[in-house]
């Protein structure tokens, strides 16, 4: 460090907050000390790192097994982010798939129990007593994709509330008034907070609440259910998420009811089965890279500090306009059969 700063003319100090991403120094001068040091021959030593700072500069990824079935491209693409920007700060993400059994049984990571990780990132909604246990854990934690009522546990979560309701308010500007929402409102946040952002257009737009419309898409594990359709269809499904929408999409299709002409249906996530879907889905693109840049960020910042806190910290989604949404069939007042 002292002769990489005898060339720059700085101190000592700004090299090692410069190589160790510390606060107090540009960014123009950190790319150039880190780019000195490379030409200058040196080399990141990691285990020494390790040692002198007592971490392990490993974070734990815990997702629920449920999350990870052939169908769950969304987890995989945020755990991906999640460790680039990880390698990006000298720090390795280890994914622990947390299976039923140990969630039921309330079985904590093996990581933790051997001490490998300096701290663990949740992504994807755990159970009431696994969050106990979780909170019980004695390192820095946060919630990825999903909050509680653990206010003192960080949370990194889409704004679902308003993305749902603006995507809900697309569809009552193209005279959409029987609306319909599915998501089984007892199994994650996000649908919750989807709902109520629905909930909310209604509320401005004076339609009312009907509770044959709240359509059930999975049971309390989260595998997905046969969605009972009811007898008047609604003109408008907003669904929680874009395999859910798509699964609509099929249903109405094998009825004979013409998507979007008869029934027009949005999703959430903007993943594969946005553009799966015949036709395809308007929808709510998640900012995958953010929540992974900012849950990282945070991490970090509570390793070097664990007293510092965020809160529960939104990032706002955008919606993408396709094919599957158009103006309410004239004959809407009527239902369809």
């Amino acid at each position: 460090m002292r002769d990489i700063a005898d060339k720059l003319g700085v101190s000592s100090v700004t090299v090692s907050k410069a190589l160790n991403d510390k606060d107090g120094v540009s960014d123009e001068l950190k790319e150039k000390i880190k780019v000195l040091a490379v030409q200058m021959g040196y080399r990141y030593n990691a285990a020494a790192r390790s040692m002198k700072e007592g971490l392990t500069h490993n974070i734990g990824v815990i997702i629920p097994e449920r999350f990870t079935g052939p169908t769950q491209s969304f987890y995989v693409r945020v755990f991906q982010r999640i460790t680039k920007h990880l390698e990006d700060q000298g720090y390795y993400g280890i994914l622990h798939i947390l299976n039923g059994q140990d969630e039921e049984d309330l079985t904590l990571p093996k990581l933790y129990s051997d001490s490998k990780v300096d701290g663990f990132i949740v992504l994807g909604q755990i159970s009431k007593e696994y969050i106990e246990l979780v909170q019980s854990m004695d390192v820095p934690k946060m919630f990825l994709d999903f909050y509680d009522e653990h206010a003192d546990i960080d949370s990194v979560v889409t704004d679902n509330f308003y993305a749902a309701y603006e995507l809900t308010n697309v569809l009552v500007q193209q005279g959409h008034r029987r609306i319909a929402y599915v998501g089984n409102l007892y199994s994650t946040s996000s649908i919750q907070d989807r709902f109520l952002g629905y909930y909310k257009s209604l509320l401005e737009h004076r339609l009312p609440m009907n509770q044959d419309l709240v359509l059930n898409d999975r049971d309390e594990r989260g595998t997905f259910i046969e969605i009972d359709l009811p007898e008047q269809l609604p003109t408008a499904f907003v669904c929680n998420c874009d395999q859910v929408a798509h699964l609509v999409v099929q249903k109405l299709t094998s009825l004979g009811i013409q998507v979007p002409a008869q029934c027009s249906v949005v999703g959430f996530d903007n993943d594969i089965y946005a553009t799966l879907s015949d036709p395809q889905l308007t929808t709510v693109e998640v900012d995958v890279e953010q929540m992974a840049r900012t849950a990282v960020q945070s991490m970090l910042k509570k390793i070097d500090n664990p007293s510092r806190s965020f809160g529960r910290v939104h990032v706002k989604g955008n919606i993408i306009y396709r094919d599957s949404v158009s103006a309410a069939p004239a004959s809407q007042d009527d239902g369809l059969v």
